[in-house]
């Protein structure tokens, strides 16, 4: 976690007032300022089951969350976390502790679908929190994952009369993780010992038959197997005594008992070492602003009673993400140029050379930290952008040569224009000193170092104000005879002429040069447009063929269990899948084909 950043203790994230759900914005801040990746988990359940206390271990502390101690949920909202990863540098963890589900004071379960459906949206590890055993009691409290589809769904403009399918949910759902407290009984079945994992999964197996009553008991396992692409148990021996566990957060490890001590450890090593990043579709990482982000726009979408839609969410996000990454762009743009350039330059090939390392490099940036950028719409803008800065310096760097010149011809020449001034070449042979003393201060002229791309225009304008002057020395001039003034006035011109025309040939190599440089940059964002494009084909099959992989495990596990019905349902939507596969690996080549 970013150094500036530090949490003693937990704040509210997401504050539940009077049922309405409003982000705090001290909390919004601290999550704007972490700059790392982010694994955030998330803990549910009915209150005073635990929750909290769970969380202040992953916290590495015995307080912090508010555990209560009466029988009211005690915390409101969701509170947040936010501490160094344990076990992943450079990686903060978010722990979101969540009010407690159920209270009978709320008089409904808006709200509580709402804490759930947010706890599940924001989290990469979901850890649902209950007591004793999976028995059918605590499948029908797990009835909010089956509200989920009524609240969430993935796309903004779903194909007619087609319905979402869970695989539409598992690319972006958390891993899930139960756990049960207060655990009594014999981890067996059919005399056997078994493990906490093969308890949760004897527990999602389905019922045979079609009547209501086998489907209300199918409903919640069917969710909890579809939706979650990997599934974890952990069991919990009572703590203490039952007159102790008011002063839980007070005792010391060695006053509990000792089973419960490593059940709890080992909840920890496995949250710190299998919970992982959170990433959105498409393998986009999470840091802090981004979370922010969707917190807001997830509060959002609540507050205006729509549908959370998550194509929207990550489109919102990438609006403001990419928006950020054309000003770390252009901030890097304006830095490097900042550096490398000295106006003005001696050519225009040197600052286009500068300009086009620099654009390179801030498009490298661009792409770093951008995605979804539909129709390269804001790629597009950036590329805008470093044209106008490329044009603004090559003004900048015609001013700069204007201004040095001007001074330069000021310091040089006027010592010539007050001898002038003084008569000193209104004589027999004053007009050869006085073109000797131009042509010594010429050379002087071309000897200093960074005049700019203006250096010779300017002389030239300068020389031609001059050219009354020098006529008038020359008619005063009586030692030269006619001939020799008629050479020394044609050998003039001709050098005057000769340099019009080498000042035309310099601005034509000007423009050629602002034409290929504008090629270079061209080809320069299309290649890496390119590269982006193949990076995210690659992205979306490899998610693809995860969730492809996840519904041919689930068809396994069906067919097993012998619930044809279901298994059926999931062969169509394996085909489904595939075609989808199919259609998007061919629309991404075929766009690669149009770049």
């Amino acid at each position: 976690m970013a150094p500036e950043i530090h949490m003693t203790g937990p704040m509210c994230l997401i504050e539940n007032t009077n049922g309405e759900l409003v982000a705090n914005p001290e909390a919004l801040k601290i999550l704007s300022a972490i700059t790392q990746p982010v694994v955030v988990v998330a803990i549910v359940g009915l209150y005073r089951t635990g929750k909290s206390y769970l969380m202040n271990k992953l916290a590495g502390k015995n307080m912090g969350f508010s555990l209560g101690s009466t029988v009211e949920s005690h915390t409101k909202g969701i509170w947040m976390w936010c501490v160094p990863h344990p076990k992943k540098p450079e990686h903060t963890l978010v722990l979101l502790n969540t009010e407690g589900l159920g209270d009978v004071k709320k008089g409904d379960n808006q709200n509580d679908s709402w804490i759930f459906a947010l706890a599940v949206l924001l989290s990469s590890t979901f850890v649902y929190n209950s007591m004793r055993t999976i028995n059918q009691q605590a499948m029908d409290q797990l009835h909010y994952v089956t509200e989920l589809t009524h609240r969430i769904r993935s796309k903004s403009s779903p194909d007619e009369n087609e319905n979402e399918d869970s695989a539409d949910f598992v690319s972006f759902f958390p891993d899930f993780v139960w756990t049960l407290r207060d655990f009594s009984l014999d981890l067996e079945a059919d005399g056997q010992p078994i493990t906490a994992d093969e308890y949760l999964e004897y527990s999602l197996k389905l019922t045979q038959g079609t009547s209501e009553k086998d489907k209300n008991f199918n409903l919640p396992r069917l969710c909890i197997r579809k939706f979650f692409p990997k599934k974890k148990c952990f069991v919990f021996d009572r703590p203490v005594d039952c007159k102790k566990l008011a002063q839980l957060e007070k005792l010391h490890d060695e006053e509990l008992d000792p089973e419960f001590v490593q059940q709890v450890a080992d909840f920890c090593s496995y949250i710190f070492s299998n919970s992982k990043t959170k990433t959105l579709s498409g393998g986009i990482k999470v840091n802090g602003p981004r979370l922010e982000s969707l917190v807001l726009t997830y509060i959002d979408a609540i507050s205006s009673a729509d549908l959370l839609c998550m194509e929207n969410a990550i489109l919102a996000l990438a609006q403001r993400e990419n928006s950020v990454a054309v000003q770390k762009a252009i901030a890097h743009y304006d830095q490097q140029m900042g550096q490398k350039v000295q106006l003005p330059t001696e050519t225009l090939q040197e600052l286009l050379d500068m300009h086009r390392v620099s654009e390179r490099e801030a498009t490298e940036v661009f792409m770093k930290n951008s995605f979804k950028d539909v129709d390269h719409l804001f790629q597009k803008k950036l590329a805008v952008q470093l044209e106008k800065k490329r044009d603004d310096f090559c003004k900048q760097n015609q001013e700069a040569s204007l201004d040095r010149c001007s001074a330069l011809l000021q310091d040089i020449f006027s010592p010539l224009e007050e001898e002038v001034k003084m008569g000193i070449y209104s004589k027999p042979g004053g007009y050869c000193l006085f073109i000797q003393k131009l042509q010594d201060l010429k050379k002087k002229y071309h000897e200093e170092p960074r005049k700019g791309i203006q250096a010779e225009e300017i002389l030239q304008t300068y020389l031609k104000s001059k050219e009354s002057v020098t006529d008038a020395i020359l008619q005063t001039d009586q030692i030269l005879t006619k001939k020799e003034k008629e050479i020394e006035v044609e050998h003039v011109k001709a050098e005057s002429a000769q340099a019009s025309a080498k000042m035309v040939e310099e601005t034509q190599i000007k423009y050629q040069q602002m034409m290929e440089e504008k090629e270079k940059s061209y080809q320069e964002h299309v290649k890496q447009l390119t590269e982006k494009i193949e990076r995210e084909r690659a992205q979306l099959l490899e998610e693809q063929e995860r969730t492809l992989t996840s519904k041919l495990q689930e068809q396994a596990q069906l067919l097993k269990e012998r619930c044809q019905g279901e298994s059926t349902q999931l062969q169509n939507e394996i085909q489904k899948l595939q075609k989808t596969l199919k259609k998007k690996t061919k629309r991404y080549m075929s766009h690669k084909l149009k770049i």
